[in-house]
């Protein structure tokens, strides 16, 4: 889904533990610190390989330390758990917000499966 359309405005609302987005388009959204921890672009997160992705539990109070500009194409997010190595294109912001609803149902089911119960709702 490649859009190159680039972010406007970058807001964190480090209480609510938001990133807030507005992009060139007029779209534009609300992510939990957890949900872009989680689905971080970095080989950590993602894997290698298609499909090959690492459920990343425990995150629910994670927090975003730094945001850090990479270029004039992405940005660097550094979290409070040490996780600092995912570089957040323009066009994978745009479909994290775009696919948030879906992605964010298929990774509760993805920590029920697990067993997993998370141990709070901030994001939903």
């Amino acid at each position: 889904m490649a859009t190159h359309c680039r972010p406007v405005d970058i807001h964190l609302h480090q209480k609510s533990g938001v990133l807030e987005i507005k992009f060139e388009d007029g779209s534009g959204c609300r992510m939990s610190c957890e949900y872009l921890r989680v689905f971080s672009p970095s080989a950590e997160v993602r894997g290698h390989g298609v499909g090959e992705g690492f459920l990343q539990i425990g995150k629910e109070d994670v927090a975003i330390v730094s945001i850090e500009p990479v270029g004039n194409y992405a940005v660097k997010i550094v979290y409070d758990d040490g996780h600092d190595s995912g570089i957040y294109s323009w066009d994978y912001l745009y479909e994290l917000c775009a696919e948030q609803e879906r992605n964010w149902n298929r990774y509760l089911e993805r920590l029920a499966e697990a067993g997993y119960e998370r141990k709070t709702d901030r994001f939903n």
